[in-house]
C-alpha cells in the first residue's frame, strides 16, 4: 500500500542534543531509496507502508547500537486510492 508517512524518532535519556542520533537515522533513511524530505520535527516519506515500517525498524535498531535504551516514535501516515499523490503534489495542490 502506497503511503505519504510522517515518520519521528526520538532517542530518549542521552542528553539534550540528539544530533549525532539524528545524523544516523538521516543516513539510513537517504540509503533506504524511499522519497523523503526531512523537516525539524522529523521526515516525509513517500512510499510502501512496509518499507517505511522496515526502515523505522532499522532505525530503531541502528539507535540501539548506539547504546539508547529508550526510543519515542511517532509514525503517522495517510493513503489515496483513487490516484497516485505524493508529498509534493498535495503542497502544489494548495499553492
Amino acid at each position: 500500500m502506497k503511503v505519504s508517512a510522517d515518520l519521528c524518532i526520538v532517542p530518549m535519556g542521552v542528553g539534550p542534543s540528539v544530533s549525532p542520533y539524528v545524523r544516523e537515522i538521516k543516513a539510513l533513511i537517504e540509503a533506504s531509496g524511499l522519497s523523503a524530505t526531512m523537516h525539524p520535527n522529523g521526515t516525509n516519506i513517500d512510499g510502501e507502508l512496509a518499507e517505511i515500517c522496515a526502515l523505522a525498524e532499522r532505525c530503531e535498531a541502528r539507535l540501539a547500537e548506539l547504546g539508547v535504551q529508550r526510543t519515542f516514535f511517532t509514525l503517522i501516515f495517510s493513503t489515496r486510492r483513487d490516484k497516485d499523490q505524493s508529498m509534493a503534489d498535495k503542497l502544489a495542490a494548495v499553492s
